[in-house]
């Protein structure tokens, strides 16, 4: 499989190398494994599955699929949906951690170089992307995503395997809400190395955070810090090496600066961290000379600078380097003395000193971030475990001991999890199981970490610490002789004349035991202690807390024995997580991309583990979960199991299984868990379940968008209302009118358009008579958006190519500062005269009300002040100069007259407007449907289409009647008066619409597409739809005509235009009459229509 470049189903034509999931190989060998996850590799695609573990092989280079394109494909979908992918395990964690209420974590391994670090970073990226939340959550998120700059310039080095190789480990906690924002954190800190601070092996740096202050530092800086190149100091040109290929360590330091600013570490502590890290360096430069047997600063004037950088006197620097107190025990009796030390031992004093104020500077830091993150209480959390990787060096010594043996807790956690666990949890539960062979690397564990019979090799060192004196040179020999006489004959340990070889999982390493007993003391000498407590700085007397005071009886703990109980306590809370698993593999040693070293890889697949891993997940279930838990997420797709299941879980289990029509060769049922085979079952009945939450969601999103136009509407309403009340009379048919806004469609009007910019926006549009001069009536397009009013008219074009057509023109664009005020009569006509700064528009529209209500919102927005409306029955406007004749101005008087139509006379500069009473001015809009009664009925008309939580739709024929997701508010009644009744709480009680719900549905279990057989799926449908009735003969009865326009504001209401003609079926006291129109029985208000 795999030989032939096919296209991924989802991922719109993105080439497919081998298999996204090493589980469907055809042969399970190590060949085959490493052939695949070669051919991916050199397609650039670096992800791989096997089941739910993600394989990840590091390309060496920046590779393209990291955006929010694909962090919105993999965000919500199943797994198997897209290619392999980071965001497809972290998606998965989250949605599981938010689904089940369960803690996570991700356990990243791989050797060093493998790209552990990156992929930790793409995690976290991801959550701080899908995940919600305000400032307070937006804050933390940035924490979290700044914690890794600082963290990495403080703790990752070059070395010759990585160029940003990680000197120590570090579990990060991310902490959500139960709503799934990240509220919070913790960072544990696993075994800083040191060593590095003091020296480095050839071809690599010391920490990152030197180099990035001797390239980064500002001139002040360097000053103030004394920053010279980094050839200059002992502590880092012992390699050799200062530039790293791909680094701009000036860049870089920026950033940890700015990472330290958002954390929250103040101004003047972010000095004195950067006089700690300078005062290091200087530090290192202080050298010793032997002068009769006793160690002496070669030169003093060296101990100025670092001694001014730490705060401390110069020449208590040198007594405390070249001298130590000692208690001697004499008689019964302690005294105190001081014991000079030789060149050697000075030298270990400095390095010492130095060690011990970078391991404290950098726990002071991950202490910072997380008090900036800290919560209360924990509530859940995903973990991401970032640790050095397993590494094999040309010397390998104590520390290379340590990360290999938190490595080998890590495979043992794999191992116990993926396939210990899982096959004994097959013979538990009774599923039928043929067990599968593989290598359990607790014996290595227990060779290094055993406390009693036989002594473990951690036991063996801390007793010969306990016992050495000074800086005991003999005592690694001791260890030597010890180690062989306690674990020499263990199958995985061999001794060597400079050392010890332990067989790890991941091969053999030679480990040098010189320096061992030293390094695993890790004692800092109560004089370094006292010296450091008398700085003048507070920061720097907070970073050693110690009491000398107090008499220490008990044995010091040493780092071996630290980092055993780091690593057990680690690995007890992974446990207590649900784990994740991503497997690096490192594919090359010369960190280019492309570049496929066979053997390399097919080494780390073979110690990894993954053929065993394969063939367990084969042979096993994709799926498993506790009846109960099965239950509780897929209740939903029953009414029987929802809400709850009333009889024995496992029988629950089956209904649900099928009701979805999963084949029985697809799941087991074990003693207390359900076993699925595939995760394509899987993904059937999550799809089921979405869909079931998607009906609701659009049922609930429909009646909430209802709800909140309304309110809109009623609010634009009563604000028009209000610009006209108590001043001009109303028409019957204007006062409860919808407003629409756009009444000339423009959206489909690009001749109009035109004088509008790209996406200006229309907040009114319609057609309205402009009158001239003369009084001459002539039609123009009346556009409102936030920019201005246009006045589009059309003229006939005189020449050119176009010659005699009717072209649409701008006749006029008024700016909001340029309006003055409006006027209006207080009769009930449709005139308004728009009074601007060079001549004014008299103007007639039939929606003027809407118009000025969004008018002066408009104006208001603009100009912070509001627009002037006057009322008056004599109006006096200007008119636009024309020629040689003047401007002037013209005035319209409003008559007392017959009819509710306006007649116009006009007279010289006079035009008469006669017109008959309209409604009191006092009449203002009854539109007061209430949110309470609206949400009422709403949640009701859901109850009515979904019982026990199932939406419920038709099988059979398609009837549109029965996509009404609404019943009707009930109206309530009052008198009729003449004009339009308004269309809320103020209408009369209305005859109940027929339920058009009563037969239940189970359409979302229907299997999309799979030609499943039709038995299983009608055994859990209980009831049929009632075959539809016969077609009622029309009923011959009166007609009626409609005097106003009415839209429908409810599914069971009918709409129609002025002057339509249809079947009046029902009359009713309450006002609200039942007729029938273009094949639609609904009501509607009475007094909009008359009878004929």
């Amino acid at each position: 499989m795999g030989g032939k470049a096919k296209y991924h189903w989802q991922s719109q034509n993105v080439k497919q190398s081998g298999v996204d999931d090493m589980v469907l190989l055809s042969k399970i060998t190590e060949d085959a494994i490493v052939d695949n996850l070669k051919k991916r590799y050199m397609d650039d695609y670096i992800f791989t599955y096997i089941g739910p573990v993600l394989i990840s092989v590091n390309p060496f280079k920046q590779m393209p699929y990291f955006t929010d394109r694909e962090i919105e494909l993999y965000q919500g979908a199943a797994q198997y949906e897209n290619p392999p992918h980071i965001y497809a395990l972290t998606d998965n964690m989250y949605r599981n951690m938010m689904i089940d209420g369960e803690n996570q974590c991700v356990i990243i391994s791989g050797e060093s170089g493998a790209g552990k670090t990156v992929a930790a970073k793409y995690i976290m990226g991801y959550i701080s992307k899908v995940s919600g939340g305000g400032s307070k959550v937006q804050h933390v998120k940035e924490i979290i995503l700044q914690s890794n700059p600082l963290l990495e310039a403080f703790g990752n080095a070059k070395t010759v395997r990585n160029n940003n190789s990680s000197r120590f480990g570090k579990y990060f906690e991310i902490q959500f809400s139960r709503g799934g924002e990240p509220d919070g954190g913790k960072i544990s800190n696993f075994l800083l190395e040191k060593s590095r601070v003091v020296s480095q092996n050839e071809n690599e740096r010391n920490f990152h955070i030197y180099y990035q202050l001797i390239e980064g530092a500002s001139a002040q800086q360097r000053e103030a810090l004394g920053i010279m190149t980094p050839d200059y100091y002992y502590y880092l040109n012992q390699s050799g090496t200062y530039k790293v290929d791909g680094t701009n360590d000036s860049k870089d330091f920026q950033e940890t600066m700015e990472a330290m600013q958002v954390i929250g570490i103040p101004g003047d502590i972010q000095t004195q961290v950067l006089q700690i890290v300078a005062g290091i360096l200087h530090l290192g430069n202080i050298s010793f000379i032997e002068a009769g047997n006793y160690g002496q600063v070669e030169s003093t004037d060296l101990l100025a600078f670092p001694a001014y950088l730490l705060g401390i006197d110069p020449n208590r620097l040198q007594d405390k380097l070249t001298s130590r107190k000692m208690d001697s025990k004499w008689g019964g009796k302690s005294e105190s003395i001081n014991v000079t030390l030789n060149q050697e031992q000075a030298n270990y004093t400095r390095d010492a000193l130095a060690k011990a104020l970078y391991a404290r500077l950098f726990d002071y830091l991950v202490e910072s971030i997380n008090k900036a993150i800290q919560k209360p209480h924990e509530e859940f959390s995903i973990g991401v475990l970032d640790i050095y990787g397993f590494e094999i060096f040309q010397r390998n010594g104590f520390e290379q001991f340590c990360i290999n043996f938190v490595n080998e807790k890590l495979q043992q956690i794999f191992i116990e999890l993926t396939l210990k666990a899982e096959q004994e949890e097959y013979v538990q539960e009774g599923i039928k199981w043929t067990p599968i062979e593989y290598f359990n690397n607790k014996i290595v564990c227990d060779l290094i970490e055993n406390k009693l019979n036989p002594p473990g090799i951690m036991s063996v060192l801390d007793d010969v610490c306990a016992t050495m004196h000074a800086k005991g040179e003999g005592a690694d020999g001791t260890l030597l002789q010890k180690l062989q006489a306690a674990v020499g004959t263990h199958e995985h340990f061999n001794s060597w004349n400079s050392g010890f070889v332990i067989h790890h999982y991941a091969g053999k390493v030679s480990y040098d035991i010189n320096g061992f007993c030293e390094r695993n003391r890790d004692v800092l000498f109560p004089d370094l202690i006292e010296l450091m407590q008398s700085s003048e700085f507070n920061f720097i007397r907070s970073l050693f807390p110690e009491n000398l005071n107090t008499d220490k009886k008990a044995r010091p703990t040493t780092a071996g024995s630290k980092i055993k109980k780091q690593a057990n306590d680690l690995v007890n809370t992974l446990m207590k997580c649900t784990p994740h698993y991503i497997r690096c593999i490192k594919p090359n040693e010369t960190k280019r991309p492309k570049d496929w070293e066979e053997s390399r890889v097919r080494h780390q697949v073979e110690y990894l583990g993954l053929r065993e891993n394969i063939r367990v997940r084969r042979a096993g279930f994709a799926y498993r979960r506790l009846f109960s838990k099965f239950l509780m997420r897929y209740a939903i797709l029953t009414a029987e199991t929802w809400p709850c299941w009333r009889g024995p879980e496992q029988q629950g289990v089956l209904h649900l299984l099928r009701s979805v029509n999963m084949d029985n060769d697809q799941y087991q049922m074990g003693r207390t868990k359900v076993f699925v085979k595939n995760p394509e079952s899987l993904f059937l009945l999550e799809e089921m379940r979405e869909r079931k939450f998607d009906t609701f969601a659009r049922i609930i999103q429909k009646a909430w968008r209802k709800f909140i136009a309304r309110k809109k509407y009623e609010q634009m309403r009563e604000e028009a209302s209000d610009i006209l009340y108590n001043s001009k009379e109303r028409r019957k048919n204007s006062i409860n009118r919808n407003f629409v806004g756009d009444y000339l469609g423009l959206e489909q009007r690009p001749e109009l358009r035109q004088f509008l910019a790209k996406r200006e926006r229309v907040d009114f549009a319609d057609s309205v008579n402009k009158f001239d001069r003369r009084f001459k009536s002539i039609k123009r397009d009346l556009i409102l958006t936030p920019k201005g009013i246009y006045l589009i008219g059309r003229e006939k074009v005189k020449k050119g190519p176009e010659k005699g057509q009717i072209k649409e023109v701008l006749k006029r664009k008024m700016e909001f500062g340029s309006i003055s005020s409006v006027s209006l009569s207080t009769r009930q006509d449709d005139f308004f005269v728009l009074h601007e700064a060079q001549y004014d528009s008299l103007l007639e529209s039939n929606f003027k009300t809407e118009f000025l209500s969004l008018l002066s919102k408009r104006y208001e927005e603009v100009t912070k002040r509001k627009l002037t409306i006057s009322f008056g029955d004599r109006l006096e406007f200007r008119v636009k100069k024309e020629g040689w004749g003047g401007g002037g101005t013209r005035i319209v008087v409003f008559q007392k007259g017959p009819g509710d139509l306006a007649q116009l006379k006009p007279g010289g500069k006079t035009l008469s407007v006669t017109i008959g009473d309209g409604l009191p001015k006092s009449s203002s809009s009854l539109y007061h449907r209430t949110a309470g009664l609206l949400l009422k009925h709403t949640f009701r008309s859901l109850s009515s289409v979904h019982q026990n939580g199932g939406a419920k739709f038709p099988r059979g024929p398609h009837n549109p009647q029965a996509d009404i997701t609404y019943s009707s508010p009930q109206k309530q009644g009052r008198p009729l008066q003449g004009g339009p009744p308004k269309l809320g709480s103020q209408r009369g009680p209305r005859p109940p619409a027929p339920n058009q719900y009563n037969q239940r549905n189970l359409d979302f279990l229907n299997v999309p597409d799979q030609g499943m057989s039709g038995k299983q799926r009608k055994r859990s449908i209980t009831q049929r739809p009632p075959p539809a009735p016969k077609p009622q003969p029309r009923p011959q009865g009166p007609r009626c005509r409609a005097l106003y326009q009415y839209v429908g504001q409810d599914t069971d209401e009918i709409s129609f235009e002025v002057n339509d003609v249809f079947d009046l079926v029902k009359e009713d006291a309450s006002g609200w009459w039942t007729g029938r129109i273009g094949g639609k029985e609904g009501l509607f208000p009475g007094n909009y229509v008359e009878k004929i």
